[in-house]
C-alpha cells in the first residue's frame, strides 16, 4: 500500500485524537468535488426534519422497524438523545461495493432506511469502496472475490451518483471514497491497524471456519477486508452504521477497533436480505432474479409481477412507499381472501414502477401489461434483431435453438434447447416443442419465449 502524502504510521497511531473537523475524507455532498475534508456535523436546520415533531421514543421505534438486530438499542437511544441535547445530526455510515454498482431493489432495503434517517435530521455518508475493492472481500462465497483495477472501481463507483439519489436526499448525502484514508497508510500504519484485532476473533468468522475446515484457501489480505471497513468507521466518526445481516460480522469487529482507538462504538442496524423473483436466493445480478430501479419501467412491471405470491407482503413492507396501514391491509385482505393475489401483485408491480418513473410511465406499463399478458396483443416496440440470410440454410431455416441464442432470448443453445423442451417456445403464432426443429426464418417474424422475451427478425443480405 502506498503512502501517497507521508505521514500514514502517524495518522494511524493519532487517528483517535483528531477532532471532528478533521476526518481525512474526501466528499460529495450535492456535487461537491472530490479531495475536500468533511466539516464538522453540522446543526440540525430547524423544521428541516420531523424530529422537533416527534418524541425520542417514537423516533427510535420509527429508525428501529424492519431490523433485523439493532447493536445496541440502548446505545441508538442515547446517541439520538445526544443528537437532540447538542442540535447535530447523527454521521450514518452505509459502504457500497463499486464492483456490482447496478442498484436492485435488495440494495434499496437499506437505502430506504437510511433515507428514514435523512427524514429525522441525520446525515449519511455513502462510502464508495474504491479502496477495499481492491482487496477483495470474502463475503461468504467459497473462494474470494475477485480484485478490481483502479479505473474499473472508478468507472463503477460513478454510477452509483446516478442512482442513489432515487432514494437518498442528496441536501443530507456525503459521497465519499475510502481510498481517500485508508491511501494514506503506510506499511507501518498498517500493521498499527492490524495490531487492533486477533486471529482468532478474525477466524469466529463463519466462511472463514468453514474454509480452514474444508482445507480451502484463506488469504491473508482477507483478513484485512474487516480491518479497512472499521478504519473507515473511525476515519468518519461513524455514529451509526447500517448494512445487510450477511456483515454482522464485521460490524462487530468495527464496534471494538473503534473501542481500541478510543472512540464510542458506533451502533449497528442490520437489515433483512430481499429474496428474488425466484421467491428462494437472496436478490442477485448475477442470478438473474432481481429488479433494477434503473431498468425500464416495463421491465420493473413485468418482473415484479413474477413475485411469488407468498413474497408479496414482504415485498410491500420492505421496498415500497406504502404507508404501514395500508400494508397491513393488504395483507389482511389477501389472508381473508378479499384481495385476489393477481390484483395485489399488480399494485406491487405498478408502486414500484411509479416510484422510480412516475406515475404516467407506471400507468402505461400497466396497461401495455394487460394487453399483452390478458389479451394475448403483443407489444409494439419489440426489439428488432439483425439475422444474416447467409446465416440460414439454404431452404430458408436455422434450428431453433440457434435461432433462440442469435435472438439474445437463450444464452446458448443449450439454454435453447431447454426452454424449448419446457414448452415455452413460440414463433409467431405457432408453438415449437421439438428441440431439434429447424424452422422458416422470415422477415418480421416474432419469436418469444413465455411471456415476457420477445424478439423480432430482421433479416439481412
Amino acid at each position: 500500500m502506498t503512502n501517497r502524502h507521508g505521514g500514514g504510521a502517524r495518522r494511524a497511531r493519532t487517528v483517535a485524537k483528531e477532532t471532528s473537523t478533521r476526518t481525512g475524507a474526501g466528499e460529495r455532498k450535492a456535487g461537491v468535488g472530490r479531495g475536500r475534508t468533511p466539516e464538522a456535523p453540522a446543526a440540525a436546520v430547524p423544521g428541516s426534519s420531523f424530529r422537533a415533531t416527534v418524541s425520542l421514543e417514537e423516533e427510535l421505534l420509527e429508525l428501529k422497524r424492519g431490523c433485523v438486530e439493532v447493536i445496541t438499542e440502548d446505545g441508538l437511544r442515547e446517541k439520538l438523545a445526544r443528537a437532540r441535547r447538542e442540535g447535530r445530526p447523527l454521521r450514518v455510515k452505509f459502504g457500497a461495493d463499486p464492483s456490482a454498482p447496478d442498484i436492485h431493489l435488495g440494495h434499496t432495503v437499506v437505502l430506504r432506511k437510511l433515507r428514514q434517517f435523512q427524514e429525522f435530521g441525520h446525515e449519511v455518508f455513502f462510502v464508495i469502496g474504491d479502496f477495499t475493492a481492491r482487496i477483495g472481500d470474502p463475503s461468504g462465497k467459497s473462494e474470494t472475490r475477485p480484485q478490481l483495477s483502479e479505473d474499473e472501481v472508478r468507472r463503477n463507483a460513478m454510477t452509483y451518483e446516478r442512482q442513489i439519489f432515487k432514494v437518498l436526499d442528496p441536501t443530507r448525502t456525503r459521497v465519499v471514497f475510502n481510498n481517500d484514508w485508508l491511501g494514506e497508510l503506510d506499511f507501518a500504519g498498517v500493521i498499527e491497524l492490524a495490531s487492533k484485532y486477533t486471529v482468532a476473533r478474525m477466524m469466529e468468522r463463519d466462511d472463514f471456519t468453514r474454509r480452514w475446515r474444508e482445507g480451502l484457501p484463506i488469504a491473508v489480505h482477507e483478513f484485512l477486508y474487516p480491518l479497512a471497513q472499521a478504519y473507515d468507521s473511525i476515519a468518519l466518526r461513524a455514529d451509526v452504521e447500517l448494512g445487510g445481516s450477511d456483515q454482522t460480522f464485521n460490524f462487530v469487529a468495527t464496534r471494538d477497533i473503534m473501542g481500541r482507538y478510543g472512540l464510542e462504538a458506533q451502533v449497528v442496524l442490520t437489515m433483512p436480505l430481499l429474496e428474488g423473483t425466484d421467491g428462494v436466493e437472496k436478490m442477485s445480478k448475477s442470478l438473474g432474479n432481481y429488479i433494477g430501479i434503473n431498468e425500464p419501467a416495463r421491465e420493473i412491471y413485468g418482473k415484479a409481477m413474477s413475485v411469488p405470491d407468498g413474497l408479496m407482503v414482504r415485498y410491500f413492507e420492505l421496498v415500497t412507499d406504502l404507508a404501514l396501514g395500508e400494508v397491513a391491509a393488504i395483507r389482511e385482505d389477501l389472508a381473508a381472501g378479499r384481495l385476489h393475489p393477481r390484483d395485489a401483485k399488480m399494485k406491487l408491480a405498478h408502486t414500484l414502477t411509479r416510484m422510480y418513473h412516475g406515475r404516467e410511465a407506471a400507468d402505461r406499463a400497466q396497461e401495455e401489461f394487460i394487453a399483452v399478458f390478458r389479451r394475448g396483443e403483443l407489444p409494439e416496440d419489440i426489439l428488432p434483431i439483425t439475422i444474416a440470410r447467409s446465416d440460414l440454410s439454404p431452404a430458408g431455416t436455422m434450428w431453433i435453438a440457434r435461432l433462440l441464442a442469435a435472438l439474445g432470448i437463450a444464452a446458448s443453445t443449450s439454454e435453447g434447447r431447454r426452454l424449448v423442451v419446457q414448452g415455452g417456445v413460440r414463433v409467431d403464432e405457432d408453438r415449437v416443442t421439438d428441440p431439434a426443429a429447424d424452422v422458416v426464418v422470415k422477415d418480421g417474424m416474432v419469436v418469444r419465449v413465455g411471456k415476457r422475451r420477445l424478439a423480432r427478425v430482421r433479416l439481412k443480405d
